[in-house]
């Protein structure tokens, strides 16, 4: 007779019926009837699975739907957005390696990049993202990586991602393209030659301001390898609950993605005639610098919008009502961030101008609340303002 203390709860091994949504498989550890089978799934991510802190069946199940929506072979579920930047990067490169990175980029990407120079012997070299010419005259022998964002953070620039690349792939680099503020469905950076596409999961993927994660989608199944097992060494593997949050989100990306892009436009059309913004950075704008290249390459122009006020950026920001000062974007609530004393904050001077961010500029990244609602309480805080 079992002691009630070594009473164990059953595990059904099948189930009636067929469940609607991926369950959650809560649990760090897997049992085996083998040791070998054991030792066999410890030392890969594919086939069985070993322990959650390296593959769980929730989070394949999230990695799956991203690589699908991607077009990509295969992808990593990490903790955050810049677990996945980490873990596809230090699954590439070397000390004494060099990085070719778009200037305009999120500003935990920038800071990573200076601390990889700093720190780690990795050389960057920083180009705007649109001139095969200064990419050309960036090359180094120890070249290994180029990285791109689909939609700038925050300006909106765009780069010229078939050429870019292309050219890249020529001189054998590794390219990785930060796909966050697009998504798949307005751009797969993979179909112009991406290797490693990177979403924060945390933003429009999750969608609802209520979790942090991360996903890298690979377009071949080595660099995936790398990448996992650094993931493994960082501890940035995702939680089974996380990613189970996350393919909720999954859900209802299409209509979200499309309110949101919808309400960006509107409000960007309104801020570029208003008398108190001296500048609107959006790539659906005729004006913006690369509306031309988004039109071609993105199927829309995404939920996020920058714009420079003839003031006080702080004091805008303090004067709103309806729309919630934080950070983060893509989720149901619209929310507004002073990226210069934010996500900005470690760069000073050239550095920041190089990046399009200045003193003056508001990020604005819309929810689903009514655009005539959102543009009462933006234009209440813009009278704010002294003239």
């Amino acid at each position: 007779m079992t002691h009630r203390e070594t009473l164990r709860l059953s595990v059904p091994e099948q189930i009636e019926g067929r469940p609607v949504t991926v369950p959650i498989f809560q649990t760090a550890i897997f049992s085996f009837d083998e040791p070998a089978a054991m030792a066999a799934a410890m030392s890969s991510p594919d086939g069985a699975h070993f322990y959650s802190g390296y593959t769980n069946p929730t989070s394949r199940a999230l990695e799956d739907a991203v690589s699908a929506l991607e077009g990509g072979t295969v992808a990593l579920a990490t903790a955050s957005g810049m677990g996945a930047m980490n873990a596809s990067l230090f699954g590439v490169l070397r000390h004494g390696d060099h990085v070719i990175a778009q200037k305009a980029v999120y500003g935990g990407t920038s800071g990573l990049l200076k601390d990889l120079e700093e720190q780690w012997g990795i050389e960057v070299t920083w180009i705007a993202g649109h001139d095969l010419a200064e990419f050309g005259a960036a090359l180094q022998p120890n070249s290994r990586v180029l990285l791109l964002e689909t939609i700038a953070n925050p300006t909106g620039y765009v780069p010229d991602l078939p050429n870019l690349l292309g050219a890249a792939h020529s001189a054998g680099l590794t390219t990785i393209v930060d796909n966050t503020f697009a998504t798949p469905l307005l751009c797969r950076p993979i179909e112009y030659g991406a290797d490693i596409v990177v979403h924060s999961a945390t933003k429009y993927l999750g969608g609802h301001h209520d979790l942090v994660a991360g996903v890298a989608v690979f377009a071949e199944r080595e660099p995936y390898e790398k990448a996992w097992a650094q993931a493994i060494k960082f501890g940035a593997v995702i939680d089974p609950f996380t990613a189970w949050l996350t393919l909720r989100g999954l859900k209802t990306l299409p209509l979200r993605v499309q309110r949101q892009a919808n309400t960006a436009s509107d409000i960007a059309h309104r801020l570029a005639v208003h008398p108190a913004v001296t500048a609107v950075h959006h790539p659906g704008l005729p004006t913006h610098p690369s509306h031309t290249r988004a039109s071609r390459l993105l199927s829309g122009y995404g939920g996020t919008l920058s714009f420079e006020v003839n003031g006080d950026a702080e004091r805008f920001m303090s004067g709103l009502d309806l729309i919630f000062r934080a950070g983060s974007l893509g989720g149901t609530e619209t929310v507004a961030m002073h990226p210069a004393s934010t996500t900005h904050r470690h760069l000073q001077g050239e550095e920041l101008r190089a990046t399009g961010v200045t003193p003056q500029l508001v990020r604005l990244a819309f929810g689903l609340e009514h655009p005539d609602d959102l543009w009462s309480d933006i234009e209440q805080a813009l009278k704010r303002l002294p003239r």
